[in-house]
C-alpha cells in the first residue's frame, strides 16, 4: 500500500491550522481508497499558538499527524528540509498551510506518480493577488527562466509533488542559500507541469516580507547562475577597453600639443563611475564568497527541538 507524505511548512498559521486541516482530511476521499495519508508540518519557530494548534491536529489523527517542532526559524526551504527528512512516504506533496494552493490538485498529481514520473510540479498560471506582489513574481520568475534555468515553467511554483528517490537526492546534497524547489528541477528528472490559479490569502497575515523576497531573489540567481560574474567581466573588460581608446587619445593630442586642461566636473565623474562599479563588484563577489564559507562551515540548516507522532 503507497503512502503520501504532505509536508506543511507553518510559521505564524495558527488561525490557518484548523481551516487546513480540515480541508487536507476532506481531500483524502479524492484519492483511491489504498493510499496511506501522512501529513509532516513543521513548526518553523513560531511564536504564536501555531504548535499548540498543530497539536491539536495532531491529536485528532494520531497515527498520521506528524509535527516536527524546530527550535528556531530558519526559513520556510530549510523547515521543508526538515519535513522532508521526517516523512516516511513513498511519495511527496509540498503545500502551503494558508491554503492558496488547491489541495484537490494533488489528485492529479497522485495519477501521474503512479504513471512513473518522479516530479509533478504544479504551476501558478495566475494569481489572484495584484499588485507589486504579482509583478515581483512574474519578474522574478521571467529573470530565474532567461539567464538561470531555462526549463523551469513560467510563473514560478512551491507546490510540488515528487517521488521519495527525489527526497533522497534533496537531503544528500544539503544545500543552504538556494531555491529548493528550483534545485528539484535541476536535479534532472523529467517534469509534468500542472497550471493552476492560486488563491488570494483569505486568513492571517503573510510573513513573505520584503527583505525575504530580496534574499530569496539573490540566493537563486547566486546558487545557479554565473551571471553576475560574468556580467562583471563585460563590464571590466568594457570598461578597461574604453579607459585604453581614451588613453591613446590623450597621448596623441599631448604629442602634438593640442590637448586642453579638463575639467574637475568630468573627472570626478569618471571616478565616481569606477568607484561605485568596484564597490558593486566587490559587494557580487563578496556573496558568493559569503556563501563558499556558510557551506564550509557545515552548521545544520536546521535543530530539531521536538517530533511529536503517535499517542
Amino acid at each position: 500500500m503507497p503512502k503520501l507524505s504532505v509536508i506543511i511548512p507553518c510559521y505564524f498559521n495558527e488561525d490557518n491550522i484548523p481551516v487546513t486541516s480540515r480541508e487536507l482530511i476532506a481531500n483524502e476521499a479524492l484519492f483511491p481508497a489504498d493510499l496511506e495519508f501522512e501529513y509532516v508540518l513543521v513548526d518553523d519557530g513560531s511564536k504564536d499558538n501555531t504548535l499548540q494548534a498543530l497539536l491539536a491536529f495532531r491529536a485528532a489523527y494520531p497515527h498520521k499527524v506528524r509535527v516536527v517542532e524546530l527550535a528556531g526559524n530558519v526559513g520556510s526551504y530549510n523547515a521543508i528540509v526538515a519535513g522532508i527528512e521526517q516523512a516516511t512516504g513513498d511519495c511527496m506533496a509540498i503545500i502551503t498551510a494558508d491554503m492558496q494552493d488547491p489541495p484537490e490538485l494533488m489528485v492529479q498529481m497522485y495519477d501521474y506518480w503512479q504513471k512513473g514520473l518522479k516530479l509533478i510540479i504544479g504551476n501558478r498560471q495566475d494569481r489572484e493577488e495584484t499588485g507589486l506582489q504579482q509583478l515581483f513574481a512574474k519578474a522574478f520568475h521571467a529573470l530565474m527562466k532567461k539567464i538561470a534555468l531555462p526549463n523551469i515553467p513560467d510563473g514560478g511554483f512551491d507546490f510540488v509533488f515528487f517521488d521519495r528517490q527525489v527526497a533522497e537526492h534533496i537531503l544528500e546534497l544539503k544545500e543552504r542559500n538556494s531555491n529548493l524547489f528550483y534545485l528539484m528541477v535541476w536535479l534532472g528528472y523529467p517534469y509534468v507541469n500542472i497550471p493552476y490559479v492560486r488563491r488570494k490569502r483569505e486568513i492571517g497575515k503573510s510573513r513573505w516580507t520584503i527583505q525575504k523576497k530580496i534574499k530569496l531573489f539573490i540566493d537563486s540567481i547566486l546558487a545557479f547562475s554565473f551571471f553576475p560574474i560574468r556580467a562583471i567581466s563585460v563590464l571590466g573588460l568594457i570598461m578597461g577597453s574604453v579607459a585604453l581608446l581614451y588613453g591613446f587619445y590623450i597621448l596623441i593630442n599631448k604629442a602634438v600639443g593640442r590637448i586642453d586642461v579638463e575639467g574637475w566636473s568630468a573627472l570626478m565623474v569618471v571616478v565616481l563611475f569606477v568607484s561605485a562599479f568596484q564597490m558593486i563588484a566587490l559587494g557580487v563577489i563578496g556573496e558568493y564568497v559569503w556563501r563558499g564559507l556558510d557551506a564550509a562551515r557545515k552548521r545544520p540548516l536546521y535543530v530539531v527541538k521536538e517530533v511529536f507522532f503517535g499517542k
